[in-house]
């Protein structure tokens, strides 16, 4: 190559390396003061609270459901909470008047607070009653219930019938809300601020009319007891009642539609399709079932053990069946 070329070759790369390292340090300069304005800006914007999830009507405010997130400054409304300002801990326990969208700032008049007017009225979804039945240590779960919690309604009763009674157990509401323990609508904290576990005395609870109904009658027949249901269970009946077509979602609903919709299902409580334990299954000298008494058509079916085949009376408790010939007598266990 010749060399006055290459000396033109090397001038025109000094010259194009030289002219890169100066618009750099143009734009790093330009861009620095741009990027400390804009932290000035993001340290000096106000910041409101929001709804950190969609928030129905009814909802019950709880530490994860609000957050403070920066607001431009014009759009700021007295009705915000701001954060320095806003008290978060009274908002705890809170319930959702009008309904909120995510990212949507909180307004004042969106909640109302225990003790205000109309406050257990909110709490309630649409269509839905509030009923107020008595637990104690064993019956409330040792006070490890707290408002927003699910449970199942379990009732315990004693039928009298010939004989022994028949001792018997059987779950007869699932999915039900806590609304409130005693009178309170919120989780007590400590001075560590970890939730105070205490003894109650009385459960409020979200059903609809038929299942108040349901739930009044059978505070008359024996004792009704709480059961804890998981965080889990509603998301497993909710898959099944999907896939068994209990829960219909229309193939042109949005997003928001069938988050709705299957927000709705998962609320919503089971009366039917319960189960129950006997004394029976518990313990073999205990009753499966009770006794016939007058016509065999009205009556519980009777006990399996009979006497004599052509009908002596049913005896009670553990028997074996003896055959000699072709008789067979049914015989108490320890007799002869």
């Amino acid at each position: 190559m010749d060399r006055k070329k290459l000396v033109l070759l090397v001038a025109a790369l000094i010259v194009a390396v030289g002219t890169a390292l100066i618009a750099r340090s143009m734009f790093a300069g330009s861009g620095a003061p741009q990027a400390e304005a804009a932290a000035q800006v993001e340290a000096q914007g106000p910041k409101v609270l929001v709804a950190q999830r969609a928030l129905p009507v009814g909802t019950i405010i709880t530490a994860d459901a609000l957050g403070f997130q920066l607001w431009p400054e014009e759009l700021v409304q007295d009705a915000y909470f701001l954060d320095g300002e806003a008290d978060m801990s009274k908002l705890l326990g809170t319930v959702v008047r009008h309904p909120i969208t995510a990212g949507e700032p909180v307004t004042q008049g969106a909640l109302v607070a225990p003790g205000d007017r109309g406050f257990l009225a909110a709490a309630l979804a649409p269509g839905m009653r509030a009923i107020t039945v008595p637990v104690n240590a064993q019956s409330g779960v040792a006070g490890f219930v707290f408002p927003g919690d699910r449970v199942d309604m379990v009732l315990t009763q004693q039928v009298d019938g010939e004989g022994p009674s028949l001792k018997a157990s059987e779950t007869i509401l699932r999915n039900l809300r806590v609304l409130a323990t005693d009178q309170s609508t919120v989780s007590e904290k400590d001075e560590t601020g970890s939730t105070v576990v205490k003894e109650i005395r009385m459960v409020t609870l979200e059903v609809t009319p038929q299942i108040a109904e349901k739930v009044a009658v059978a505070q008359t027949i024996g004792t009704l007891s709480l059961s804890l249901r998981s965080l889990a269970d509603n998301q497993t009946e909710l898959e099944r009642a999907i896939a068994s077509g209990d829960v219909n979602i229309p193939d042109d609903a949005t997003p928001e539609e069938e988050e709705q919709l299957l927000r709705q299902a998962m609320a919503r409580p089971v009366d039917g399709k319960s189960t129950f334990v006997t004394g029976g299954d518990v313990s073999r000298f205990q009753r499966r079932s009770v006794p016939s008494q007058g016509n065999a058509n009205d009556a519980p079916e009777a006990p399996p053990a009979m006497g004599v085949a052509g009908g002596a009376p049913a005896r009670q408790g553990p028997t074996v069946r003896v055959t000699r010939g072709k008789d067979t007598v049914a015989v108490p266990v320890g007799g002869q």
